[in-house]
């Protein structure tokens, strides 16, 4: 495998979201294929997304122009290996590509399909990764025989270890062995990210075709080979019950999986040092509507990230490309949508960056689903309505300190200005003291908070104790609605008369020190919103255009469905062909 680094120039690819969701309606994306009439297209978005990644990230690329590394990754696989916009990060990945072209090579066969264990998203350090589930005794010893019971047909050859008479000791040892070889250098690519949590999406505890065990989960591994990783079982229903979604007119509001099904047996279980910060009954999961599940999920995957340690995390369901492409890209824009990842990308460049890398070049079948009405695509941008809410960012998962009871900082930052003195000095009942995470150059993290009073000799005491600080920053409240940010290492920040504090004109603005490259930023809980409903709308007006969405049959009162009706009432697209 050759590496390639830097970013070359977006080129023709940046034609937008419509001729890329029309590629992705077509085929099935397969590096293998290099050749044909599309290849032009698929060239284009590959080039366009390594653009978008080098806006900010520093990156090499592992080449996998034929598929030789895997079929359906991406032909230029991104690792990311420096924030950019971070400056001097001392959160830079220590991952070294040649070292981990090696590991991917002698690691790939442990995993369904040959879908390893994928660095995705660079956050504070750490690495966020896909992958398939580990692949079982069948797709060992011959993933030929493996494809062809996993697309419909039956060869008993194929049989899992389990499956094997039990006279046949010899060849179980030599099974063990093979386990122990192939699953030993999964681990160590997994231990080489830095890997530590592992999150297994799968509903089963091994995937059975035609009474057969094709593949396995490491909460299942016999020799416990996985036991030093943190491994939590969060079943999540595969794509099949986004079928149901669809029939229900795309409302995913009170659409329960059935959990009874024989197939179903892997029961939540997630360690309780993971949940402590979550204020979830984990034990009602069953109970749990589809909007109310992949919320809950989100959040725990959201605390994970953003705990002290320096681990990783692995994201993964059975094939790899359709569940955990969903929370991938969930969690790309939930960051992004905070100031925290891809700070320089506009909402229409972070949608075509996770649409093309995420799901496009990732092997996800968008032909396949939209003709069996598995819209599991479709749900993922459009469910970002329902995380717009402080509540799942990331910013707000951070350690704050002092903090009045009853008040979120965003509101204490946000408070009207009271009327005691000049108003074009800081005049306010309190200003905040805060300063970035030790390291966390061009970020900010709501570490280190302390509350003080706003009288003149107080701020005096504070400025001159901070002042040997480069990266203290005082706060108050917003004033204006700039997008730009300042390169003062100290700013201050003052409210209007205006008691509308709530609107997307209020928002924080950072300083930094000058040593810093003043890029990344905080957004308030009403710029979130706004940002990720910029990428829902930008979504749906491209989709209504290229594929469609395809109505339940209509009530006996003539009635357009619920989501369509709210859909071509807010882009103007009533009596559109595409609906």
């Amino acid at each position: 495998m050759a590496v390639a680094r830097g970013c070359p120039p977006a080129g023709s690819g940046d034609r937008g979201l419509a001729e890329l969701l029309l590629e992705f309606s077509r085929a099935q994306y397969r590096a293998k294929d290099g050749g044909g009439a599309a290849a032009a297209k698929v060239e284009r978005i590959e080039r366009r997304c390594l653009e978008l990644f080098g806006r900010d990230y520093r990156y090499s690329v592992i080449s996998n122009a034929h598929g030789e590394v895997c079929a359906h990754y991406p032909r230029h696989i991104v690792l990311l290996e420096r924030d950019n916009a971070a400056g001097r990060d001392p959160f830079e990945s220590t991952v070294q590509v040649g070292k981990l072209q090696d590991l991917i090579n002698r690691s790939k066969m442990a995993r369904c399909r040959g879908r390893f264990v994928c660095p995705v998203i660079l956050y504070k350090g750490k690495h966020i990764c896909r992958s398939a589930t580990l692949a079982g005794w069948g797709e060992l010893y011959g993933r030929t025989g493996y494809n062809y019971i996993f697309s419909g047909g039956s060869d008993d050859a194929w049989a899992d270890a389990e499956d094997i008479s039990e006279e046949d000791s010899a060849l179980r040892n030599a099974d063990s062995q093979l386990f122990d070889k192939v699953r030993g250098h999964d681990i160590k690519l997994l231990r080489y990210l830095s890997v530590r949590y592992i999150c297994d999406l799968m509903v089963e505890n091994k995937k059975v075709k035609f009474g057969l065990n094709v593949t396995s989960s490491e909460k299942v591994d016999k020799a416990q080979r996985y036991a030093d990783f943190t491994l939590l079982s969060i079943p999540y229903p595969g794509c099949e019950f986004f079928k149901e979604y669809k029939d229900r007119d795309y409302t995913a509001e009170g659409l329960i999986f059935n959990w009874k099904q024989d197939y179903v047996d892997a029961p939540l279980s997630i360690p309780a040092s993971v949940t402590q910060s979550l204020s979830i009954d984990w034990s009602e999961y069953q109970s749990w509507d589809l909007v109310q599940q992949t919320q809950n999920y989100l959040k725990l995957l959201i605390s994970i990230i953003n705990s002290d340690d320096d681990s990783g995390l692995l994201v993964h369901c059975i094939s790899g490309w359709d569940r955990t492409p969903l929370f991938i890209s969930l969690l790309r824009l939930s960051l992004w949508a905070d100031g925290l990842i891809h700070v320089s990308l506009e909402p229409s460049e972070i949608l075509y960056l996770t649409v093309a890398y995420d799901w496009f070049l990732f092997g996800h079948m968008l032909v396949d689903r939209l003709n069996k009405g598995e819209e599991i695509f479709f749900f993922c941008f459009n469910f970002l309505k329902h995380i717009t809410s402080e509540e799942f960012s990331g910013v707000k998962s951070q350690r704050r300190k002092s903090l009045p009871p009853g008040f979120t900082l965003e509101e204490i930052c946000m408070l009207k200005q009271r009327d005691r003195g000049s108003t074009t000095s800081l005049s306010s009942d309190f200003s905040l003291g805060m300063e970035s995470s030790p390291g966390a150059a061009g970020s900010f993290t709501y570490e280190a908070v302390e509350l003080m009073p706003a009288g003149a000799q107080a701020q005096a005491t504070w400025r001159k104790s901070s002042a040997s600080s480069p990266q203290a920053v005082l706060w108050s409240r917003a004033q204006q609605s700039e997008d730009r940010l300042p390169s003062a290492g100290m700013v201050e920040v003052k409210s209007s008369s205006s008691s509308s504090s709530t609107h997307s004109d209020n928002f924080l603005r950072i300083g930094s020190s000058p040593l810093e490259v003043p890029r990344s930023r905080l957004v308030s809980a009403s710029d979130r919103e706004s940002r990720l409903e910029e990428v829902r709308s930008a979504f749906l007006a491209s989709y209504s255009r290229t594929i469609g969405l395809k109505a339940v049959p209509p009530s006996p009162s003539g009635a357009i469905g619920g989501l369509l009706e709210q859909f071509v009432r807010g882009v103007g697209l009533r009596g559109s062909s595409t609906l």
